[in-house]
């Protein structure tokens, strides 16, 4: 027996779940920009966090807009995919987050989004050299 590691290369089933969620990505973001969605950020999270491999933020001018947006984006990732995703934040729509599974959405009022700042949390380090 040999005792060295040994690394398989990945499985079909492994790349059929990678390529699940870059079109579940490409949904999202093709959904909100379809929306008007304002500030739109993608955040590759695959080998930095086990949640997910994106997190997806962005805004809306206001309740009602992200409101819409949330459920419409539940009801694309419903048809195309046959998930339900979780949704959370609804009635107030201030701040409503969307689990799609591999992709998590947080969709915000600008001013909530500016207290939060969710994209710095999660950056890693990632964003332009010379920021604060």
């Amino acid at each position: 027996m040999n005792a060295s590691p040994h690394v398989s290369p990945p499985t079909p089933a492994a790349n059929g779940a990678r390529d699940d969620a870059d079109a579940l990505h490409s949904l999202i973001l093709a959904s909100l920009d379809d929306d008007q969605a304002v500030e739109t950020v993608s955040i590759p999270l695959a080998g930095k966090s086990s949640i997910a491999d994106y997190m997806v933020v962005a805004s809306g001018r206001s309740t009602r807009q992200v409101a819409s947006m949330a459920q419409k984006l539940a009801e694309k990732i419903k048809a195309e995919f046959g998930r339900n995703p979780r949704i959370e934040g609804l009635p107030t729509a201030d701040w409503v987050l969307i689990d799609a599974g591999d992709v998590i959405v947080h969709l915000f009022r600008p001013e909530v989004r500016s207290f939060y700042n969710l994209e710095r949390m999660w950056a890693f380090g990632d964003g332009p050299s010379g920021t604060a």
